[in-house]
């Protein structure tokens, strides 16, 4: 599960998880009178997840929410988790590279090549960079994509993260920011005709203008502290920038962001493979 060019591969799918029973939700639980609406483009609202709530990234495996969690982020093949807002993560603009065979069976025509050869995450071999390159293919995409979105409307998720926005960095010179953009654009008006928030994931240089031309709602942001991008995301979105940094990266960045801004938005600490809580590796912190 690619995250950008300094993001989490999670070669994990995750499996669904039992729903929560009825009355058990915890204090720390969302609830619609807390939620933020905002108005967006063709909708009249969607659903914000709350500023500064506490948020947890599930996408390597489901589990169930610590108490004072309000925001839960999983891959759209799991199901939301009862009780919280819920983040849908969808694979925008790569594949995961358990559905290679899928892809290339029945969309050849949508995969990166150069020279005839698939273009892949020089970083996460199996991963192919989908090809926003013309109008075309891009509401081929867009097809494709729409689909995911309606499931996870359906599931009962409240929003959607599209990764890889940047992925014209890794495109060996095929893709432009425009491609990528353009194509963010139509997939952010289907989220919201479908009354689901839509979060930026990467290219955080330009988090101001994406938010006012593609018209996403909020931002999660990875590793911001890491690659000094996080002021980006701060000036876009304010309190509503859910950030994750990993452990790999050193614990100093986790603790410099909680010291800098830990009381303004929700920063957590996350072992990079994002495995469920009970497997080796596990860590979650919060400020």
């Amino acid at each position: 599960m690619p995250m950008g060019r300094h993001a989490l591969r999670s070669l994990t799918v995750c499996a669904a998880v039992a729903a929560i029973a009825a009355g058990t939700w915890s204090t720390g639980a969302w609830s619609t009178s807390a939620m933020a609406l905002a108005r967006v483009p063709g909708v009249a609202k969607v659903q914000l997840p709350p500023a500064n709530g506490r948020f947890d990234y599930q996408i390597g495996g489901a589990y169930k929410p610590l108490p004072s969690v309000r925001i839960v982020d999983r891959d759209r093949t799991s199901h939301p988790a009862p009780g919280f807002y819920n983040i849908c993560y969808i694979n925008a603009f790569q594949t995961q590279a358990y559905q290679d065979r899928w892809w290339k069976k029945y969309h050849p025509g949508l995969l990166l090549r150069k020279n005839g050869s698939l273009v892949e995450d020089p970083g996460w071999p199996g991963e192919i960079i989908l090809d926003t390159a013309t109008s075309s293919d891009r509401h081929k995409l867009l097809a494709i994509e729409e689909g995911w979105l309606h499931i996870c409307k359906s599931k009962g998720f409240n929003a959607v993260e599209p990764d890889n926005l940047d992925s014209n960095t890794r495109s060996k010179g095929l893709l432009t920011r425009a491609d990528d953009e353009t194509f963010a654009k139509l997939l952010v008006a289907k989220g919201h005709a479908d009354g689901l928030a839509m979060a930026q994931k990467n290219d955080a240089e330009r988090s101001a203008h994406l938010k006012r031309t593609a018209h996403f709602d909020f931002a999660i942001a990875e590793e911001c502290q890491v690659y000094s991008e996080c002021s980006y995301y701060l000036k876009a979105y304010g309190d509503q920038v859910y950030e994750i940094e990993y452990t790999d990266d050193g614990r100093k960045y986790y603790h410099e962001a909680c010291a800098a801004r830990g009381d303004r938005i929700s920063i957590i600490l996350r072992d990079r493979e994002v495995v469920a809580r009970g497997h080796k590796g596990y860590v979650y912190e919060a400020c």
